[in-house]
C-alpha cells in the first residue's frame, strides 16, 4: 500500500497487539522505527499486559515502551500480575486497564491521548466469557462512551477478550460509535479487518508480539507439559525468533469515522520494509 499520507483532517493510529515479555520488547525495538517511517502515525497504541516475563507490566518496561514513542497502553486479565503496577497506575495517565473492573479498582479504564497534534479517546474493556468475572463490558461501553462522545470524535477501543462472538458483538454494539473497535487476548491475529457499515473499523485480533517458535509466546516445553500431565507448570517467555503483529487505521477527524484499515505483519529474519 506504499506510504500513507501526512496531510488532512485525518488521523492515523497504529494499535500493536500483545506485547509478551523480552523476546516482544526487542521486536518491538527492531521494527517500530520503520513503522513509524513508513506508516507516519500520528499516534502509537500498544497492549502491555504481557510485557514483563509474560504477566503484567512494570513502571522501567512502561517508561522504555514511552521513550521508544508508543504513546498509550492498553492492559487485560494481567493487569496485577506484577505488583509493581499499584506503585504508579493511577499516576499514569497514559495507561488504561479494563474499564469493566468494579468501582474502587486502581487506575483508569479509559483516557484522552494527545500526540502530533492529535487527540484519540483509548477505552479498555474485558470479555466475560472463558475469562474471570467482570462487570458487564457492553454496559460499560454504552456509559463510557456515551460520555466520551460529548468531546471527541475518534475513540479506540481494545476489547480484551476470549471469544471472537464476543468481539464481534462488541464490534457491532459500537459501530458508529468508535472509530476502531480491536480484540486482544489470544496473541492470534485474526483475518476479519473491515469496516463496518456505520464506520467502525473492526479487527477481532491484532495478534501478538514476540517469540513465533513457542505457544503464545511462552516456552513451549512448558505448555505441552501441562496439556499432556495436567500438573502445574511454571510458564516463561520464549526467545526464539519473533513475528510482530498490528494493525493501522486511518479516520476522519471530523467525524471519527474510519477511512482505511490495514493489518501488520512482519516475521524476524523475513521482513523487509520500503
Amino acid at each position: 500500500m506504499g506510504h500513507w499520507s501526512e496531510e488532512g483532517t485525518n488521523i492515523k493510529v497504529l494499535f500493536i497487539g500483545d506485547i509478551v515479555g523480552n523476546t516482544g520488547r526487542k521486536a518491538l525495538k527492531a521494527t517500530l522505527p520503520h513503522l513509524k517511517s513508513k506508516y507516519n502515525p500520528h499516534i502509537i497504541i500498544a497492549n502491555g499486559e504481557n510485557a514483563a516475563a509474560g504477566r503484567g507490566i512494570n513502571a522501567n518496561i512502561a517508561k522504555e515502551f514511552f521513550d521508544q514513542g508508543i504513546h498509550g497502553l492498553t492492559m487485560g486479565n494481567h493487569t496485577w500480575d506484577n505488583k509493581e503496577i499499584f506503585d504508579f497506575i493511577d499516576d499514569e495517565s497514559r495507561m488504561v486497564r479494563p474499564a469493566n473492573y468494579p468501582p474502587g479498582t486502581p487506575g483508569r479504564g479509559f483516557t484522552v491521548i494527545k500526540a502530533g497534534g492529535k487527540e484519540l479517546a483509548v477505552v479498555n474493556l474485558m470479555g466475560r466469557t472463558f475469562l474471570p468475572a467482570i462487570d458487564d463490558p457492553f454496559r460499560a461501553a454504552d456509559e463510557i462512551i456515551g460520555q466520551l462522545s460529548k468531546k471527541h470524535k475518534c475513540i479506540l477501543v481494545d476489547f480484551h477478550a476470549e471469544a471472537t462472538s464476543e468481539k464481534i458483538a462488541m464490534g457491532w454494539h459500537l459501530d458508529g460509535r468508535a472509530s476502531l473497535v480491536v480484540g486482544t487476548h489470544t496473541h492470534v491475529q485474526s483475518n476479519d479487518d473491515t469496516i463496518l457499515p456505520q464506520g467502525t473499523a473492526y479487527l477481532t485480533d491484532a495478534g501478538m508480539v514476540g517469540s513465533r517458535e513457542g505457544i503464545l509466546g511462552m516456552e513451549r516445553t512448558a505448555v505441552l507439559r501441562k496439556f499432556t500431565t495436567q500438573l502445574p507448570v511454571r510458564f516463561q517467555v520464549c526467545e526464539g525468533k519473533w513475528h510482530f503483529h498490528a494493525v493501522i487505521v486511518e479516520v476522519d477527524e471530523s467525524t471519527g469515522k474510519a477511512q482505511k484499515i490495514q493489518k501488520i505483519r512482519l516475521l524476524e529474519d523475513e521482513w523487509l520494509m520500503d
